[in-house]
């Protein structure tokens, strides 16, 4: 069993994994910058060590100083939590030459699956269904031309190394095709090091839906059902729900096995999710995270399992507790992130309890919100036996919440959760500009 880790991330993650490490009598490490000495997983950790200044490049990315920190303090394991350096195939291979653990998948696994072209070929070869798209990374804007003439307008580009919406551009037409492919082209570069880009048809209603998976890195995986991640702005998640009230049982079941069918193939190891789009009855693989996700509470909540340990448990070659996967969803779980809209001290804080409310955050009153990072400050998760239910709870939650000092989207959460369109389940990727446009710009 895992003795010591350190943590390489910060935020409500960090204290996430803390909590989850200490259940399991394991020594925890935090990893953090200069500007992260007042967090609280800072004050939560057995014991901290500082890897550089608040810049990423110089701290939360910098793969010799997190290793170096992890044999300094006596780890041999390092867990990379979500974001920086998570699905990085080079800081994992880094991680194991060092003689340490990684709490993830194979660098190799982490390598295929973190480009969109070779994980598509993946999926192909394990009978998944993929969206229709370019097989290759794009070469000339006559080469694009070609491939969106075959494909059919309007098609998306995508960074073929990216993710979280970085690089992606959709194009309804060839007049608009050669300066996409330039912008896209220059923002893959500037957030992945990598110019590459692919192409797939644009799906302009789809719902977004992915499958929570263990694996054990024997050919073993199980999945945890679903969960709709439908509500983004700008591709960005800001609301998941399981189950789904998009979808059918029989997609359901076929989707889950196909997943499950894909992390066999790749002998996956550990927590991942395979993303699918949803749309006229039918589901399309998008990618896969090979990671654990900021909405993975979700999973647990449904199925009563702790992720995190599921994932430091198979780390450390102990046997994971799931043996089967999910038949079905008898409960639901909705999920809102509450994001800062600024920098600024966090001058009091309300965080509502009650039955059937979890939430994780890393703020306190205080707390000074750093515009270095991302400005996720909490999650709201609400499990009950129903949809309506939850919907209710979750409305009464994000009415009382009082974040002062710092302006937040619960509002625009609010708003959301509250409309009759999210009510109804009829609803998709659209949703939130279609509110939005009609009430006026969050």
């Amino acid at each position: 069993m895992i003795r010591s880790l350190l943590i390489a991330n910060r935020g409500e993650i960090a204290v996430r994994i803390i909590f989850a490490a200490k259940e399991l009598n394991i020594r925890t490490v935090l990893a953090h910058s200069s500007a992260d000495t007042d967090s609280l997983a800072f004050r939560l950790a057995d014991e901290t060590v500082c890897i550089g200044p608040k810049e990423t490049k110089d701290s939360y990315l910098n793969i010799g100083n997190i290793i170096s920190a992890a044999l300094c303090s006596g780890c041999d394991a390092v867990h990379p939590g979500v974001g920086f350096l998570s699905e990085n195939g080079s800081f994992a291979s880094a991680v194991i030459a060092a003689g340490l653990i990684f709490v993830g998948p194979s660098p190799d696994t982490i390598t295929l699956l973190g480009d969109k072209i070779s994980s598509r070929k993946a999926a192909a070869e394990a009978d998944v269904p993929v969206t229709p798209g370019t097989e290759n990374k794009i070469g000339s804007i006559e080469d694009a031309l070609k491939n969106a003439s075959s494909i059919g307008y309007p098609v998306i580009l995508k960074a073929s190394a990216g993710g979280g919406g970085r690089g992606m551009r959709i194009v309804k037409c060839p007049e608009e095709l050669e300066n996409a492919v330039q912008i896209s082209r220059q923002e893959a570069l500037s957030f992945f090091g990598n110019d590459s880009l692919h192409m797939e048809k644009y799906l302009d209603h789809p719902r977004h839906v992915e499958i929570q998976l263990i694996g054990d890195g024997e050919g073993n995986a199980f999945h945890l059902g679903e969960r709709d991640c439908s509500i983004q702005c700008r591709h960005q998640k800001l609301m998941e729900e399981s189950p789904s009230p998009g979808i059918t049982d029989e997609m359901r079941q076929s989707m889950g096995e196909d997943a499950v069918r894909l992390f066999r193939h790749l002998k996956y190891k550990g927590a991942g999710t395979v993303e699918f789009l949803v749309q006229d009855g039918r589901y399309y693989f998008m990618e896969v995270n090979a990671r654990v996700q900021v909405e993975h509470p979700v999973s647990e909540m449904v199925n009563f399992v702790d992720i995190i340990k599921e994932q430091l448990l198979i780390a450390s070659n102990e046997k994971m507790t799931i043996t089967r996967s999910l038949d079905s969803i008898r409960s639901h779980a909705i999920e809102c992130r509450i994001n800062a809209k600024n920098a600024g001290k966090i001058t009091s804080v309300y965080l509502p309890a009650g039955a059937w409310v979890r939430i994780d955050t890393h703020i306190y009153e205080g707390y000074t919100v750093s515009p270095f990072y991302d400005p996720l400050l909490a999650k709201i998760i609400v499990h009950t036996p129903d949809r309506q239910t939850s919907i209710d709870v979750m409305i009464r939650v994000l009415s009382l919440l009082n974040i002062e000092g710092i302006e937040t989207d619960a509002d625009q959460q609010l708003q959301i959760i509250s409309s009759k369109e999210f009510r109804s389940g009829n609803f998709s990727t659209a949703l939130y500009d279609r509110l939005f446009s009609e009430r006026g710009s969050l």
